[in-house]
């Protein structure tokens, strides 16, 4: 048999738990209400089961650069991938409410682990020359999994149960940690310096306060001593961070990456994108079945195309970022992503999927432009504290558009409502572009092949 390749085997590992990762925050909503009658607890009552996770999420990913730099990147990423496999079947095992938070608060703890650390694996096996191909290799869980999860969850809870939406991720997470043990290439282990216990507490604190405010915000109204009290909190928390772990030789939240204009500007764009489509893949199925009367399977079958666009853009996206580059591939992508947004409150059902696929397709070039551009600068041995960054801020970015999303259509109502939802989440897109149009070209050079770094320098400009 053929030797595996370093990058084959951190390719087909990171998909994999990427996948159920990402799965795993979108087929959970599907069962809540028969987890809620199982448990014999109002709906509103099972929403710990959905935030816990995100909360452990957040409070995690900030110390993943530093355990994979001192323990090393296979070792880390095999142990997320074993610990969220585990807190799958004991959640599918739950006998009760309680039980069931916190083995979900644990599988938090390996997905908050898991994504980072493989993200940084594939960095340093992909060079920036090579970022383009990383980028085919990320766009299969990023647009399978969130228009999967609906159709999946759906499709489970009607036929086996709501256990299932959990047993799923078994047989994917034990192939990818048994692949992963035999074939993945080890990185690190000697790098990190000493534990910055500070910088953790104030990350996962404020993080943890910022995330549960924001998915809670809608529910629990956003004027709500538990709401203000978590936001202000969270915020307050993550100013003191960024002050202490400034003054740091050795931080765990490397804020000095901030300092690379390319990372910069693309980072804040990416923020924006992401809540303006999650925000958007949120809004779909949940006002097909609110205001067009559609199962819960009807409307993510709706949304699915989303992902078979994102899959052919990302294919067809090499030629026009060698091209045009970042800058204005992104903006023009992104200008182009708000008015589908837009159109997709108003659309005619029947052409709904049509409005899904071009979606996926163009968001396939905004995501490809971000993968490929964003850690041009970033040297090698910075690539797990900038994973750390990139994925917290896709986190928090999520949670904003869905925040958002819920907002509006909370605040409204009748179809007009949900129209100005859709309009208001095209919003982030809207601003996505014109900050992309910052973005230098010249320092993503070394990602555009050769039409793009002809007579550009590859060296990073000051900020």
């Amino acid at each position: 048999m053929a030797k595996v390749t370093p990058k084959v085997a951190v390719s087909v590992v990171f998909v994999c738990s990427m996948f159920v990762s990402i799965l795993d925050t979108t087929i959970v909503n599907v069962a809540l209400p028969r987890m809620a009658e199982s448990f014999g607890v109002p709906v509103g009552g099972v929403g710990a089961i959905v935030t816990g996770y995100l909360v452990s999420l957040a409070v995690v990913i900030p110390a993943s650069g530093w355990l994979a730099d001192r323990f090393g990147y296979r070792k880390v990423f095999l142990a997320a991938i074993a610990i969220f496999t585990l807190a799958s079947a004991l959640c599918g095992l739950a006998q009760n409410e309680g039980q069931l938070i916190a083995f979900r608060v644990l599988q938090g703890v390996g997905g908050g682990m898991m994504t980072p650390v493989g993200f940084a694996m594939l960095l340093r096996e992909f060079p920036p020359a090579e970022r383009l191909r990383a980028n085919q290799v990320l766009m299969v869980p990023t647009a399978l999994a969130p228009a999967c999860g609906p159709v999946v969850g759906g499709l489970l809870v009607d036929t086996v149960g709501w256990r299932w939406v959990f047993y799923v991720n078994l047989p994917i997470g034990i192939a990818a940690f048994l692949f992963g043990l035999f074939t993945l290439p080890d990185h690190g282990g000697r790098s990190a310096g000493r534990f910055d216990l500070a910088g953790f507490v104030l990350a996962g604190a404020g993080f943890a306060g910022v995330m549960y405010a924001l998915t809670e915000g809608s529910a629990l109204g956003w004027t709500s001593p538990e709401i203000l009290g978590a936001a202000l909190g969270g915020l307050v928390l993550l100013v003191l961070l960024v002050r202490v772990e400034t003054r740091k030789a050795e931080p765990m939240v490397r804020f000095a990456l901030y300092g690379d204009r390319l990372f910069r500007r693309t980072s804040g764009a990416a923020i924006l994108s992401t809540a303006g489509f999650m925000g958007v893949l949120f809004l779909v199925p949940l006002t097909l079945q609110a205001s067009r009367e559609l199962s819960a399977l009807q409307a993510g079958l709706c949304v699915f195309p989303e992902a078979l666009g994102v899959m052919l853009g990302s294919r067809l996206m090499n030629r026009p970022y060698s091209r045009f580059g970042p800058r204005r591939l992104m903006a023009g992508a992104l200008g182009v992503v708000a008015l589908l947004i837009s159109l997709a409150g108003v659309v005619p059902l029947p052409v709904l999927p049509v409005v899904m696929f071009a979606l996926g397709y163009v968001m396939a070039h905004v995501f490809g432009s971000v993968t490929a551009a964003a850690f041009a600068t970033v040297p090698a041995a910075s690539s797990a504290q900038a994973s750390t960054l990139f994925n917290a801020q896709r986190q928090l970015g999520a949670a904003l558009g869905v925040a958002t999303a819920a907002t509006c259509l909370t605040a409204a109502s009748g179809a007009g409502g949900h129209r100005w939802a859709f309009a208001v989440t095209a919003v982030f897109s809207l601003l996505g572009a014109l900050l992309s149009l910052r973005i230098p070209d010249e320092d993503a050079a070394a990602t555009m092949g050769v039409a793009g770094s002809a007579g550009r320098k590859t060296k990073a400009a000051p900020a």
